[in-house]
């Protein structure tokens, strides 16, 4: 069972259950390598069968806002991602993510694509996963979302293999996605070697952004980066 309590007791002196606050360089996304503090959020009602974060989905830490951004300003740099676990699971991430858009930071979110992503605050990034049939999650996709996304956000498709690249481009075509934001592809580790995929999008001229996770091939798994 995913630990996230009721709205209530969210909404009480604006606090988020925080499973870590570190400082890392970005491992993925269009800012790939920029020193970023990351604010991870505690639980997700999704179960992708690559994820890596799975120490998320329970226990964590209360803090409010405001002693989230007092730490994420202790490492003096502006760039700052809000990621989980599924942050919006948490009622009050929307209050964060403005507090540190206030403090002029620059603020992107990394979500699953499975809920709702109206009503964000305009300065934020959407960092937004399609959830491939390989992740096991593919019937959450909330296709909503797609009409929200601006140019200069960011839609992720983590690959596990050959069917699922077929599925990924067929679904960008559909719904028109390179017109729409940056499309990064991914290969989930341990599954799919990244020159295969790397060699299907030239292959194919498919107009998408390859990306590894760096993080991965600088600390492996290792908690905290």
């Amino acid at each position: 069972m995913t630990e996230i309590a009721t709205r209530d007791e969210l909404d009480a002196g604006q606090r988020l259950r925080v499973t870590e606050i570190f400082y890392s360089v970005q491992g993925e996304s269009r800012p790939t390598g920029l020193p970023t503090v990351f604010v991870r959020l505690t639980g997700c009602p999704l179960r992708c069968v690559f994820c890596d974060t799975a120490y998320a989905f329970h226990g964590g830490s209360w803090m409010t806002g405001e002693a989230i951004l007092e730490q994420v300003q202790s490492y003096t740099t502006p760039q700052v991602c809000v990621t989980g676990g599924e942050p919006l699971a948490q009622p009050n991430c929307r209050v964060l993510l403005t507090l540190l858009a206030d403090a002029g930071l620059s603020v992107s979110l990394e979500t699953s694509g499975a809920l709702d992503i109206s009503e964000l605050d305009p300065r934020v990034c959407v960092v937004m996963d399609v959830k491939t049939p390989g992740s096991g999650e593919v019937d959450k996709n909330r296709l909503e979302n797609l009409p929200l996304l601006r140019p200069d956000d960011q839609v992720k498709f983590v690959i596990c293999d050959r069917a699922d690249y077929e599925w990924s481009k067929a679904f960008c075509a559909e719904h028109a996605m390179l017109e729409r934001c940056n499309i990064l592809f991914s290969p989930s580790q341990g599954q799919l070697e990244a020159r295969e995929l790397a060699e299907w999008i030239l292959e194919d001229r498919l107009q998408v952004r390859f990306q590894v996770q760096l993080h991965k091939y600088l600390w492996g798994e290792e908690p905290g980066h």
